[in-house]
């Protein structure tokens, strides 16, 4: 039950985003966002750092997603299906927006509440045109 209620929680905050055709920018009523790039840091084992930079954020949820989609990919390429979000911070400077997050990726289910099953976040930030690792 937890596990599904991850998921659910996790589709809706990706839900509140809007989707693009060419995956740089996404064009929504004063939404437009374009995602300038993801730096990913090993810190220990399975620890790991992003950094995400954008401008056309609507607030820190949006810089949020970016790095929760970067984790999710990069959880896939190191062959675990499974994050769970450390923490994030958040910081504007005029339109640039800079979001530092820290994940524990692992094979299982990890323990807590800010899990993410990998598959379904990437499939999600695809279809809401959110680039990834």
């Amino acid at each position: 039950m937890r596990k599904t209620a991850n998921i659910l929680a996790a589709t809706a905050a990706f839900a509140a985003l809007s989707s693009c055709a060419d995956g740089g920018a996404v064009a929504r009523g004063d939404f437009s966002p374009t995602y300038q790039g993801i730096e990913t840091i090993l810190l220990d084992g399975e620890l790991v750092n992003f950094r995400v930079a954008m401008t056309g954020a609507r607030g820190n949820t949006d810089v949020e997603s970016y790095g929760r989609c970067a984790a999710a990919q990069y959880a896939l390429i190191r062959g675990f299906g499974f994050a769970r979000h450390v923490r994030t911070t958040v910081a504007q400077n005029g339109n640039l927006w800079r979001g530092d997050a820290v994940y524990v990726i692992s094979a299982s289910l990890p323990r807590g509440l800010k899990t993410i099953d990998a598959e379904v976040a990437v499939r999600d930030c695809g279809e809401l045109g959110i680039p990834t690792v």
